[in-house]
Order: C-alpha cells, then sequence, then structure tokens
C-alpha cells in the first residue's frame, strides 16, 4: 500500500503557474489520506475558489499520484483558502522570489532608492532628479532610472537630449550621462515625448527588467528609481528584481495624500523593501514679505512617518525655480543651489547617506578606512 510519505512526495512535481512553486511547499496541500484498497483522497486549497489554474492543477495531482505503485484510484477536493491563509501564501511567494533574484546589471554593493508615491502630482520625479543631482555633488557616483514607463518625466526635468544605445561588444546598453549622472529612461529611447506608450503591464515588467538586466550601469554608490504612483505591477516587479531596494515615501501635507501614500508604504512591507524614511514635498510657499502660506495643508508628512515608524528626512518647500528647472533641464539643486528649495534636497540628501550609508563604507575595509581616517592615519 502507498503511504502519505511517498504521496506527498509525488505531490511536490504538481506546480502552480501562477505562482512558480510546487503546491506541497506553497501550502496548497490540505490533507492527503490512503484507504487500504489504494484510494488516495487529496485536499487542495486554492488561492481562490474560481482560480483558473485549478483544472490543471488536478489533472497533475492525478496523474502525479497514479504513477505511483499501488494507487487504484484518486479523489481530489478543492477548497479556498481563508483570509489569512491566502495572505501567509503571497507572503512567503515574495520572499522566494527576492532569495531566487535573478543577477542584474545592477552591482549588489549598489544602494538602491525607490522614490515611491502613492498617488500622482506630489512632485515624486522633482524629488527624484533632485535627489539624484544633491548625492552626485556630494560626490558619489549615481545612477537614476526613470521606472515610470508611462508618464517618463525624467529626460525633460534633467536635460537629456541622447539616445540609449548599445555597445556593440557587450550588448548593453549605455546609460546617458546627464549633470554626472547615469540615467536610463524609456522617453530616451521612444522618437518624441509627445509618443504615447500603449503597454500593458507585463511589458512594464519587462521593461524594468530589461532596464536593470541589460543596461551597463557601472560601479554605482546609489541607484535613485523615479517609481510610478501607486502600487502596481512595476511595484511588484522591483521588489522581486532587486532584493536590495528600499523604498523612500514622498507626500505633501495635504491629509489626503498622506493616507494614500500609507498604501505604498504598505505594498513595500508585504514586499519586503524595507522603508528608509518620508519626504514631505510642497511644504509651504514663503512669499516675498517673508511670510509662509501653507497652501496644501501642514503636518502630513510627520504624521505620515510616524504612523510607519520612520524618520521624516526632510521638508521641501514650495518654490517656483523647482517648476522651472524642471522645464528647463536643469535642476533646482544644479542651477540654483542656494534657493530653499535646493539647500532642503542637499539636506535629503545628506540625511539619506546617514541613513543608508554607502555600502563599500559598511564593509570591513572601508570601516577601518573610515577608524584610521579619524584617528588621522595615513592609509
Amino acid at each position: 500500500m502507498p503511504t502519505e510519505a511517498q504521496i506527498t512526495d509525488a505531490l511536490r512535481g504538481v506546480i502552480d503557474p501562477e505562482l512558480g512553486g510546487n503546491i506541497v511547499d506553497l501550502g496548497m496541500v490540505s490533507s492527503v489520506a490512503v484507504d487500504p484498497d489504494g484510494h488516495v483522497d487529496v485536499g487542495i486549497a486554492l488561492t481562490i475558489a474560481e482560480c483558473p489554474m485549478r483544472n490543471q492543477i488536478e489533472t497533475d495531482t492525478t496523474r502525479k499520484i497514479k504513477a505511483i505503485p499501488g494507487v487504484t484510484d484518486v479523489t481530489i477536493t478543492t477548497t479556498a483558502m481563508t483570509k489569512s491563509q491566502r495572505a501567509e501564501l503571497m507572503s512567503g511567494v515574495r520572499m522566494r522570489a527576492r532569495e531566487e533574484a535573478e543577477p542584474t546589471q545592477v552591482s549588489p554593493l549598489t544602494r538602491v532608492v525607490a522614490v515611491s508615491s502613492g498617488k500622482g502630482g506630489v512632485g515624486k520625479s522633482s524629488v527624484s532628479v533632485n535627489l539624484a543631482v544633491a548625492l552626485q555633488r556630494q560626490g558619489f557616483r549615481v545612477g537614476l532610472l526613470d521606472a515610470d514607463i508611462w508618464g517618463f518625466s525624467i529626460p525633460r526635468t534633467l536635460g537629456a537630449q541622447a539616445r540609449l544605445e548599445a555597445d556593440a561588444e557587450t550588448k548593453l546598453i549605455e546609460p546617458a550621462t546627464v549633470h554626472g549622472i547615469r540615467v536610463v529612461s524609456t522617453g530616451l529611447i521612444i522618437d518624441s515625448e509627445e509618443t504615447a506608450l500603449m503597454w500593458r503591464g507585463l511589458m512594464l515588467s519587462k521593461a524594468l527588467e530589461q532596464f536593470l538586466g541589460q543596461v551597463a550601469w557601472g560601479e554605482l554608490d546609489y541607484l535613485v528609481i523615479d517609481m510610478p504612483p501607486g502600487t502596481g505591477d512595476i511595484q511588484m516587479a522591483l521588489s522581486r528584481l532587486l532584493p536590495q531596494a528600499e523604498m523612500v515615501v514622498v507626500t505633501t501635507p495635504q491629509r489626503a495624500a498622506q493616507k494614500v501614500a500609507i498604501r505604498v508604504a504598505d505594498m513595500a512591507r508585504r514586499s519586503y523593501m524595507p522603508i528608509i524614511g518620508v519626504i514631505e514635498n510642497m511644504s509651504g510657499f514663503t512669499c516675498e514679505h517673508g511670510d509662509v502660506y501653507d497652501l496644501f495643508g501642514s503636518g502630513g508628512g510627520g504624521e505620515l512617518a510616524s504612523d510607519l515608524n520612520v524618520p521624516l528626512m526632510g521638508n521641501v518647500p514650495l518654490n517656483p525655480a523647482v517648476v522651472g528647472g524642471g522645464d528647463d533641464g536643469v535642476p533646482v539643486t544644479a542651477g540654483h543651489p542656494e534657493n530653499p528649495a535646493a539647500v532642503a534636497f542637499t539636506e535629503i540628501a545628506a540625511r539619506l547617506v546617514e541613513l543608508l550609508p554607502p555600502a563599500a563604507d559598511e564593509t570591513c575595509t572601508g570601516r577601518i578606512a573610515k577608524l584610521l581616517a579619524d584617528l588621522d592615519v595615513p592609509v
């Protein structure tokens, strides 16, 4: 008579096509029973009652079990997972995807900063660009990836004109270099920035995969990624492709923006992506007489940081120079470093370096070098 252990081992050969794992390790096998006459009863818990892969899973299960000597018949009973079971399953799937991530052209020593927001219109791209510029001005090797595939704006904001081309020998795409930053964007591939990209979810993920796996990023201290707003395909793909990625959440002082931003933070944590901190953009407008007007409310960034238990990295004032610099292709941090907004971006970049120092500084060799420098010992 076949044993339950034999049945379980055979079921490891049944793969859920959507989740990419076998049904035993995924926790989908709820019960196994073997009668003395060789009849096998198997319980399978599907993620949802009307799972589109149900027939394939049942067919594969029957075929695998019937191949075991002594099995006379197979009965499969399917049920739907509870909410908690489904959450546990998906948590395991996301963790396994991170652990088994395919290598990319981004060095494991590169600090990856995903600049994210819960919704559009909070100035996330301006923050990404000026943060990258501020890091570069502080002497770091910086890359900037425009992952907002549909709504790309990085090329115009940086004044980038060059087209992306592949190296004839390596076959890898060479980033454009603007303001000392290595830049990649779909806006540097298409003919015109007025061209609409009518791509669906899978193509968006594939584009991100290509930008990470087929671009010669080189040795970078920081890779800043301008994420699309919300919690869609790109966000999920990034957590899978770059396990070292960490998130900075951008919000405005407005309570509505703060509440929406919590969703993207929740997605990050459920994908095991650490959250570095919160940046409050458009904090207040100072008129020529020195009066400050909170046009978008106040306190939202601080409340969000408190809710997420992460630091508020800084407040960027509402300033026309930020908009003008973006339209002219000269970010305010590069063109007017004395501007209050540029000063805020510079301070935020310094805070980022404190919270997420370059990985080379965190190695044993790097720590020894820092210690010797502090002791004023020649290296």
